[in-house]
């Protein structure tokens, strides 16, 4: 009998965690109905309704259409295995916009027109009244000021004039202008739009200041997939307060965004950073503020089992006047991959020092694998605590900087990648090790920066010290330089700078001795020539160095339809020279820390595959991102 009861308990335990597993699945379309159920029969016509009823383990399909609307969901799920799935209905194309459509323009002159809507039409949040601010927020002047709404043309934006008189002239047909004023009753948008009526055509203006946002913090396990987002009053996402973007996790745990759209927020595409509290924008805007920013956070639960491990994948993030992808250690122990991230700062509607593809801090463990990023600022920017991290396989070009490491102390692996912009490198940093990447462009080296910033236990948000910030402690190892590929500024540093194995083509620097380059400092305080008289400038070391610098590697990208392909030379006399594969085992330790280069889940490193995932030859591997074993022109698929 014994052995029936617990037979029985077990057949409903398990009976009960599988339920709880598929969960039930709710259907909302735009032809549904709030009262309704939520059946494939009787879906709900809103998300937000859908949200309220999903419990863990639920799936939301939501069909067709276009979606006007905020949503803010009020639980997550309760592990990996119960999620809270949001999903597009297979096949369909759902949009989900944090705008409105507006009627009843009235033509001035010039290309002018004039729009008058009640207040009571925003609600709580108005985005003509709201003003984007925050730390490190540059207005440009000083004393302008931004909205945070927008005005959109049949999908694409209108740039924010600096006052009426400027929207009230000729319109630029590459640069429409709008304007904005709100009384105690009344927003009034000037706008120009050349050659059409706007009335006859799709106009929209912001509305909501997210589109998918908990407005609260530990909501768990969410998945979001495929959904076209766009079109949010989102505020400057600054490291020491709350980060809200168009989508946004919240200081939470285990999401997963991938195969969405999501695009045109007037700071911020997606949030996987920081919560607010009282000491948002006041008085943090200091190395010492964000220090205290980030002891508040580790009170706050900031650790492995609690906060990040998110997995970003296969979206397409653009038109982000800030960042594509924000997160102030929210973002810890995540996976970014497989996204297109472009256009993002492009139009410098304003600046301030949060702007990039990527912009992180606390990337404690962070993989960003895999991603395309063109047409940015800088594509990637890990400011602060990028112990860990990783970046691998990714393709750069068209941007400011490829790369920015900042006051972080490693490891930082960075390996397999393409970078073609004019600028890869603009580094702060120690302890990152460079192999197997293409540098087509130059390296900008700041040699000291006095800022005290933390390094932590392996594998562990757990800050062990603070520490300086002198430069070198780096590693180049089995790379190829080709176009203007410049590795001289690192010719000397305060810390050890090692080269092995790399490869130098026509137009391309090595390290030179004789180097004088004036020397480039960061934030400096009133000990830092007294902190920095404790290290001397060293030469770098260059060995098994290939320089064939009369073979023109002749790199170019080509666009295919939808393909993009590396056009590259390459001499198979490289591989006369003999190198080492790059493992745990022959990377030195990083200095600051006195921690090896790891893997994110602790076990040794080993770049065994190439860009494309193909096995390398570990016996020889071939220079650069990619394995091979032919000779001269080759044309390889990138993108």
């Amino acid at each position: 009998m014994k052995f029936f009861l617990l037979l029985m308990c077990m057949c409903s335990a398990s009976s009960f965690a599988q339920n709880k597993i598929q969960g039930k699945e709710y259907h909302v379309s735009t032809k549904g109905n709030d009262a309704n159920d939520g059946s494939a029969s009787r879906p709900f016509k809103t998300i937000s309704a859908a949200a309220q009823m999903a419990m863990p383990g639920d799936v939301i399909t939501v069909h067709e259409g276009i979606y006007r609307e905020q949503i803010t969901p009020p639980r997550g799920g309760n592990s990996d295995q119960e999620r809270i799935v949001y999903q597009v209905a297979k096949g369909e194309k759902v949009e989900v916009k944090g705008s409105e459509m507006i009627k009843g323009w009235t033509k001035l002159a010039n290309d002018t027109w004039e729009v008058k809507i009640p207040n009571s039409f925003f609600g709580k949040f108005n985005p003509y009244k709201e003003l984007i601010h925050g730390d490190w927020f540059w207005p440009k002047p000083k004393d302008r000021k931004y909205h945070r709404g927008a005005v959109y043309l049949n999908g694409d934006w209108l740039m924010e004039a600096a006052g009426k008189d400027e929207v009230m002239t000729t319109a630029n047909e590459k640069n429409q202008l709008w304007w904005a004023d709100a009384d105690s009753n009344t927003t009034t948008i000037w706008a120009q739009f050349k050659g059409v009526d706007p009335n006859k055509e799709m106009v929209e203006i912001n509305a909501r200041p997210t589109v998918f946002y908990p407005d609260k913090s530990f909501i768990n396990y969410i998945t979001v997939r495929g959904f076209t987002m766009e079109q949010a009053a989102t505020n400057w996402a600054p490291p020491t307060a709350e980060q809200m973007g168009l989508i946004g996790t919240h200081w939470s745990k285990g999401w997963i965004i991938e195969n969405n759209v999501i695009e045109y927020s007037k700071c911020v595409g997606i949030a996987l950073g920081k919560y607010g509290d009282d000491h948002d924008n006041n008085e943090t805007e200091s190395a010492e503020g964000y220090v205290g920013t980030i002891n508040r956070a580790l009170a706050y639960g900031w650790n492995k089992g609690t906060i990040g491990g998110h997995i970003v994948r296969n979206n397409t993030v653009a038109y982000c006047e800030q960042t594509g992808i924000v997160g102030s250690m929210g973002c810890a122990f995540s996976v970014i991959e497989g996204n297109v991230i472009h256009d993002i700062h492009v139009r410098r509607l304003f600046d301030g020092a949060e702007m990039a593809g990527i912009k992180f801090h606390g990337a404690v463990d962070v993989q960003i694998n895999n991603n395309h990023i063109y047409k940015t600022n800088m594509g990637i920017w890990l400011d602060w605590m990028a112990q860990g991290a990783q970046i691998k396989n990714n393709l750069f070009n068209d941007n400011g900087f490829d790369i920015f490491l900042e006051v972080d102390h490693g490891p930082m692996l960075v390996s397999n990648n393409i970078m073609l912009s004019a600028s890869n490198l603009l580094m702060n940093s120690s302890g990152a090790a460079f192999v197997h990447n293409l540098f087509a462009g130059k390296m900008n080296i700041v040699n000291y920066d006095s800022r005290l910033t933390p390094y932590h236990k392996p594998h562990s948000t757990f800050v062990a010290a603070l520490h300086d910030n002198p430069g070198g402690d780096i590693q180049f190892v089995n790379n190829l330089f080709v176009k203007q590929g410049d590795a001289s500024p690192y010719s000397k540093a305060l810390l050890p700078v090692v080269f092995s194995g790399n490869v130098y083509t026509q137009g391309t620097v090595m390290i030179q001795r004789s180097n004088d380059a004036k020397k480039q400092f960061g934030e400096m305080n009133k000990t830092a020539q007294e902190s920095m008289s404790k290290y001397h400038d060293q030469d770098a070391v260059e060995k098994n160095a290939v320089a064939d610098t009369n073979f023109n590697a002749a790199t170019r990208l080509l666009e295919e339809g939808r393909n993009i392909y590396l056009e590259i030379a390459v001499n198979k006399k490289w591989l006369t020279t003999q190198r080492k594969p790059v493992t745990t085992a022959t990377l030195t330790k990083a200095v600051v820390p006195d921690l090896p280069f790891e893997n994110t889940d602790g076990t040794p490193v080993k770049i065994h595959t190439d860009f494309l995932g193909r096995k390398r030859n570990m016996a020889n591997p071939f220079p650069g991102p990619f394995e091979m074993a032919g000779d001269g022109k080759q044309k390889i698929k990138v993108w």
